[in-house]
């Protein structure tokens, strides 16, 4: 398996570059391995050059994927994101202003290598994916431990029903468009970069519309709120997002739909709190329970349990209960729940109740303490002269 080199390496940049040296590096990188810009006997090789300077572009300008590869390096990127995910929002079009050149250029380049999730072929004519949406739900605490279902509102662009999209009014049909005469392409020159792109006006369709759609106004799409219906699975937490595939705006001109993200934000619990897939949880206990033992009713997320207190439990003092946290949302097992037990002091103490415990601390006279005499003990070796 070949090794992939370091993305900084590639654009000869250095760890703590700026966005705008990355972008400069790549600018000059890019001109020089344009396909279009060298013989025919390295075309090969300059598309794989082109590649490789363009996703390391797309990951070391996108704050996100640079932190995530930074900590993890190629594998915190290959775990995470797709071909497809990794040029998502990279900005391509204010590289080369300066030159005229947008960035739709570029993202077609790259999606005839196959780096935009195709297969190595340019798209149908005219055909664009669809824009990725987000939403925030809230859930409660023990939603995010079982999992839950949940039925959510989306305002999205959807296909237009009176026109089935073409954007043309119904019975009418579509001209060819006057600026490439059909071909949906048309040679695009700037400087040394000679390519053939696709057509501005009909967004490479070839075809132009002379009577658009009353209802959609031509685009082919219109807003309309859809309800979801999404299943979230056990062991989410705030800060968890799930992709929804096919569920974000349609596509233009028969393109695939975007992506839907959800992002998780878990209520806080009045009795627990969480810690990975293991969660805590505080329960007072008595001073005579402490001191004699027993067992005492502990609240867990499927129900009470009983739990045995040792005698001579000190406060603070941590009990586990194998099983009873959070499963684990990749599917290995169940965290577990720790039981923090706090020793209770007697308060609004009667005269006979005070009465008693002071015979009581007498009749120990210091040997029921070990805690206080090993403090003492401490405290007198260190100020012994």
């Amino acid at each position: 398996m070949t090794t992939k080199r370091d993305y900084y390496e590639i654009l000869g940049v250095q760890k703590g570059a700026s966005v705008d040296d990355i972008k400069k590096a790549y600018r000059n990188l890019a001109l020089k391995y344009h396909p279009d810009r060298v013989a025919t006997d390295k075309k090969k090789e300059a598309e794989e050059k082109f590649k490789e300077i363009s996703e390391s572009y797309a990951v070391l300008s996108d704050s996100q994927k640079r932190s995530q590869y930074d900590q993890f390096g190629h594998a915190g990127i290959d775990s995470k994101y797709s071909s497809e995910d990794i040029f998502r929002n990279a900005d391509f079009s204010s590289i080369f202003e300066d030159m005229g050149v947008g960035g739709d250029m570029f993202e077609e380049i790259l999606g005839s290598f196959g780096m935009f999730g195709g297969s190595g072929r340019r798209r149908n004519r005219g055909a664009g994916r669809g824009r990725d949406l987000e939403y925030e739900i809230e859930i409660s605490f023990e939603e995010a431990a079982f999992g839950t279902k949940k039925t959510i509102n989306i305002p999205r662009q959807v296909t237009c029903d009176a026109c089935n999209g073409s954007g043309a009014k119904p019975g009418t049909k579509k001209i060819e468009c006057p600026t490439c005469n059909g071909r949906g392409q048309v040679l695009y020159s700037a400087g040394f970069i000679n390519v053939s792109q696709t057509c501005p006006k009909c967004r490479g369709e070839g075809s132009a519309i002379k009577s658009p759609c009353s209802k959609c106004d031509g685009a082919g799409k219109v807003r309309n709120t859809q309800k979801i219906e999404v299943t979230i699975p056990a062991g989410v937490d705030t800060g968890s997002r799930l992709r929804v595939q096919g569920e974000g705006d349609s596509g233009a001109r028969g393109g695939p739909s975007g992506d839907l993200y959800i992002y998780i934000n878990v209520r806080e619990h009045p009795i627990f709190q969480r810690h990975g897939y293991d969660i805590i949880c505080e329960v007072p206990i008595s001073f005579p329970l402490a001191s004699l033992g027993g067992e005492v009713e502990v609240p867990t997320l499927t129900g009470n349990v009983m739990m045995r207190i040792p005698e001579g439990t000190q406060s603070d003092r941590i009990f586990r209960l194998s099983g009873k946290g959070v499963k684990n949302l990749r599917g290995y097992g169940m965290g577990d729940q720790m039981v923090k037990v706090v020793v209770e002091t007697p308060a609004r103490l009667n005269s006979e109740q005070k009465r008693l415990l002071k015979e009581f601390e007498k009749s120990c006279n210091g040997n029921v303490n070990p805690i206080s005499a090993s403090f003492m003990d401490k405290v007198k070796k260190l100020f012994k002269k």
